[in-house]
């Protein structure tokens, strides 16, 4: 007997079966998985705390913002964009064996685990906001709907480059250990941890290539009313870089599914 089902209502099966596998697979697999989940941003917040009040003394403001929840606001936003780049790695060959059903494309996995990271890390965004305002930081969003739009810009941005990555990781498989190396950079260059205020004008004009810079500054923007984005923000940038990593991702899955699918 035929199905009748759409193809849209066969993807969804596909991608709510994904789903739930890979879920299990991100909380459940590992017992310390939640713990890392809370521990890595925790950590990293903590350790440039020390290292602001060491080299300056001071850990309490930044132009128009409070540093630690300006900082809190930063890395948040950047782990969004490098999970979401650096998980579909590897999602293909782990999924390897669900391509003999034709209705499973080596692209489902990728957009799965794009999906459950970004889950994941607006859970723990909003449980570190929560928390924090507890103790009495300033860490509620003073323009709720922008911050949830620059949010999902930010989620954005990381599924265009996930999808880029993947397919170029399962054609070149040394394209991995390239991505891996510019995570800690791109750490420094997109004013995660210090103010580029502070870089000079020629210098930044450099730095403000870099499309990360554009979300996390129109992130906080929207946390600060008084904070002051660094001059030539963009958020219209930032979506041009979107929609091309999106679509050179898009195209790169259609035109090598066959290659991915033999990896």
């Amino acid at each position: 007997m035929l199905s009748t089902r759409t193809p849209w209502q066969v993807t969804r099966s596909v991608w709510h079966a994904m789903f739930i596998r890979e879920a299990l697979a991100r909380t459940m697999a590992d017992r310390m998985a939640w713990f890392w989940m809370l521990f890595e941003p925790m950590a990293m917040i903590v350790v440039m705390v020390a290292i602001r009040a060491v080299a300056m003394g001071s850990i309490r403001t930044i132009d128009g913002a409070e540093f630690v929840p300006w900082m809190v606001t930063g890395l948040f936003g950047f782990f969004l964009v490098r999970e979401n780049m650096m998980r579909p790695i590897g999602a293909i060959d782990a999924n390897k064996g669900l391509f003999a059903y034709r209705q499973v494309k080596p692209i489902d996995p990728v957009l799965v685990r794009c999906y459950l990271e970004g889950l994941l890390k607006s859970f723990i965004f909003i449980l570190f906001i929560l928390v924090g305002t507890l103790l009495g930081f300033n860490l509620m969003p003073a323009d709720p709907l922008d911050a949830i739009m620059g949010w999902l810009s930010l989620w954005s941005l990381g599924l265009g480059l996930g999808l880029i990555v993947s397919a170029l990781s399962g054609l070149v498989p040394e394209i991995v250990k390239i991505v891996r190396i510019m995570s800690m950079p791109l750490l420094i260059i997109s004013g995660v941890i210090l103010p580029l205020n502070f870089v000079p004008h020629d210098l930044l004009v450099y730095v403000m290539w870099n499309p990360i810079v554009h979300g996390l500054e129109s992130l906080r923007a929207s946390f600060f009313p008084l904070y002051r984005p660094v001059p030539g923000t963009s958020f219209l940038y930032l979506w041009y870089w979107i929609l091309v990593t999106t679509s050179l991702g898009l195209l790169l899955h259609v035109r090598f599914e066959r290659r991915l699918k033999r990896q």
